[in-house]
Parts: C-alpha cells; sequence; structure tokens
C-alpha cells in the first residue's frame, strides 16, 4: 500500500515553497516522524517529516517550487513493515536481533594511497658484451602497468596557473527573495529617517561582570547586552507608543502589546524571529528566548508564525564588527532599532575626559506615523535606561 508525501500547511499566508534537499532518497527506508526532506518558504526553512514508515519514492526534484498540499513522494507501506534485513549467507553468524536494522560496517579508513602490486624490476642497461647473454626468463603474469603520471610526481600547474575570470550564477533562496521584495516595498511606501545617538555601556558591562556566574548559576543561561535593551525598548514603546505603530491604508494601527522582533543572520539571509510580549518577561526568560529562536534558526526548526506579527525590531550588527548603520524596518512595522560594536572612546563626564566603552546606536522610522521629536525621544529614553540599569531593572 502506497502513501502519499503531501506538502503539509506550515503557516496562514504560506502557499508555496521550494524543496532545497531531499533527507532522504528513493529507495531509502524511512520511520514515521523521521525527517524527509527541506522546505523552504519565504520565512523559513523547515524541516518536513514522514506522515508513516515506508520505503520512499521521491516524485520532484530537489529546487522545485511546490504547492502547500501538493504530493512530492510516496511512502510503500508494506515495505515499510517487512524487515529490511536480507537473509545472512549459509555458515554465516546470526545477527544479534532480528529487529535490528542491518548495520553497515564502513571501509577502514586509508591515510596513504594503495600500495601498488609488486613486480619484479628488469634493469633497462644491457649486459657487457664480454659475458654470454642470459637466458631470457619468461615474465610473471602482471596486471598492467599504470600510467607514468603514478610514479612520477604530477607537476604543481595549479600553483602556477593565473587565477581565471568566471561568473557564477547562483538562485537567490526563498527566504532572500522575499526579504528584498519587503526591503524594496518599504523604501518605496515608507518615508525613513535615521536618527542616532551613543551609549555609555559601562554600568551594563560591570553588571554582566558582576553577577555574570550567579546568573548563570541560577537560571542556566549567560546574559547578554540583548536582554537590556529588549527591556528598555518595551519600556521606551510604552511612553512613544507611535514607534509601536503602523500604518494600514489611511489608518495608523497603534499595538498596545509589545512583540519584539531580534534580527538572526542565518545562512540562507536574515530572519526576524518574535518575542511574544517581551514586556512581561524577566532578563533571564528574555534571554532563554532569543537563545532558543537562535538555536533552531539555525536548524532549521523555527515556525513560520514564529516569523510574523512583530511590533518593534532590534538588529545587532555589533557581533560584525559594524560602528554604524541606518536598518531599514520590517515592513509594516515603522521602526527598528541598530545597535553596534562597543569601543573605549573619550568622551566628557563632569568635565573631565574619560575613556569609556561607547556604543552607536540608530533608529530608523518612518516619518509618516512617527515625528522626528518622538523618535529622538524614544531613543533618549533607550540610551537613559541602559545607562542606568537601576531604573530598568526597577521598570522606572
Amino acid at each position: 500500500m502506497k502513501q502519499d508525501v503531501k506538502v503539509p500547511a506550515v503557516g496562514e499566508s504560506i502557499t508555496s515553497g521550494v524543496i532545497v534537499a531531499w533527507l532522504k532518497h528513493t529507495g531509502d527506508q524511512v520511520a514515521e516522524g523521521e525527517n524527509l526532506f527541506e522546505l523552504e518558504t519565504d520565512k523559513a526553512v523547515l524541516e518536513i517529516p514522514a506522515p508513516a514508515a515506508g520505503m520512499l519514492e521521491v516524485l520532484v526534484d530537489e529546487g522545485t517550487e511546490v504547492e502547500i498540499g501538493q504530493t512530492v513522494a510516496a511512502l510503500d507501506t508494506e515495505a515499510g513493515a517487512a524487515s529490511p534485513a536480507q537473509a545472512p549467507p549459509e555458515g554465516a553468524p546470526a545477527q544479534a536481533s532480528p529487529e535490528s536494522p542491518p548495520v553497515e560496517v564502513p571501509e577502514p579508513k586509508v591515510s596513504e594511497p594503495p600500495v601498488p602490486v609488486e613486480r619484479e624490476q628488469v634493469p633497462s642497461v644491457p649486459a657487457p658484451a664480454s659475458q654470454p647473454a642470459p637466458a631470457p626468463v619468461a615474465p610473471k603474469p602482471v596486471a598492467p602497468p599504470p600510467a607514468p603520471a603514478t610514479t612520477s610526481p604530477a607537476p604543481a600547474l595549479s600553483a602556477q596557473a593565473p587565477e581565471s575570470r568566471h561568473t557564477e550564477r547562483v538562485r537567490m533562496s526563498a527566504i532572500r527573495r522575499k526579504t528584498a521584495e519587503r526591503l524594496v516595498m518599504a523604501k518605496q511606501t515608507a518615508a525613513y529617517l535615521t536618527t542616532f545617538n551613543d551609549i555609555d555601556m559601562e554600568k551594563v558591562m560591570n553588571i554582566r561582570k558582576q553577577y555574570k556566574a550567579d546568573f548563570e548559576k541560577e537560571h542556566g543561561i549567560k546574559i547578554g547586552f540583548m536582554s537590556f535593551f529588549v527591556k528598555a525598548c518595551c519600556l521606551a514603546l510604552k511612553e512613544y507608543p507611535g514607534v509601536n505603530a503602523m500604518v494600514d491604508g489611511e489608518d495608523i494601527l497603534y499595538n498596545h502589546f509589545y512583540d519584539i522582533g531580534v534580527a538572526i543572520s542565518i545562512e540562507r539571509g536574515l530572519v526576524v524571529p518574535i518575542i511574544k510580549d517581551a514586556n512581561k518577561l524577566h532578563f533571564a526568560e528574555i534571554e532563554a528566548a532569543i537563545a532558543d529562536l537562535a538555536k533552531r534558526a539555525q536548524n532549521k526548526q523555527l515556525a513560520p508564525d514564529e516569523l510574523t506579527g512583530g511590533t518593534f525590531t532590534i538588529t545587532n550588527g555589533g557581533v560584525f564588527g559594524s560602528l554604524m548603520s541606518t536598518p531599514i524596518p520590517a515592513y509594516p512595522q515603522s521602526a527598528i532599532l541598530g545597535m553596534h560594536t562597543i569601543r573605549k572612546r573619550p568622551v566628557v563626564v563632569d568635565d573631565q575626559i574619560v575613556i569609556r566603552p561607547m556604543m552607536y546606536v540608530a533608529l530608523s522610522y518612518d516619518h509618516r506615523v512617527i515625528d522626528g521629536r518622538e523618535a529622538v525621544s524614544f531613543l533618549v529614553r533607550v540610551k537613559e535606561y541602559i545607562e542606568s540599569p537601576d531604573k530598568l531593572l526597577l521598570e522606572l
């Protein structure tokens, strides 16, 4: 009996995807729940499991765009129910357990090239004229001699050949194509501006250094900078609700909840998973949520619903060394905060020049919704919370 393998529904707004890789191939025996292929949608790359056990027959090639509900493979469930193990040859030892799958013993790894078959070396120098020529000796039957290239080192042509000029064409991933579409739409639709400020990170860094071990021991996770900025932004968004709003036609939607997107870079592009109701979470809960989302983003385990519905986004280009940037909000959101690398710089504090660890921050915002005064005030408030983490911790 055969069972169809169909592309499952993976999100409310997702109608298609691309099969980027088959994890199992035609003829493979698969178990129910074992991942069969990777499906790339415009929001995430997901691993799709087998709906039943059986022998797989692949019907759609890698790189094919498929619709939700389309049949892409078949499973022979009767073959899956039968034991795939073959009877051992006569005289061979019995298997340890008839239920155990057959184990293929890999060939031992060879660190050196195999030694060629030995043969007698015939001298190439003729015998002296004063001695009778030796009787010919019948040569032993040997395999055909290897090509001369195997007995003499090959010339290092690759080291001498000039580097070739070439162009490689690679199709955009679905995630990158959708990101590109949204960025172009955002630039064409919204009126973006960016305002900058810098933040003295000394107090936050001292807190992390002082309580790092205790925090990790208590909560089982390290404390980072992102949780401070998430908390600071949630508090500032309450004071400046326009930064948490978005345009919908001729209306402005003011969101009275705080779903914060955290930009994460993965191999196939940029994803922005959402921390729901981030304002209700403590520092450890925020750190745990970020770590979980980042891990599952890298392992292609994020659900599309975890990538939609954010009201505000934070991106940290500082992890790559960025000193300053002008990030683009995740459309239809109206604003995004950009964090950057921390560098020690001379600054004036109480009329004294001191060295402090400073971070530039940027707020890009849609001027249709957010006035300059509101944007600047929001960013100054975030700066105040980070530079006075006691207020942040007490939510004052």
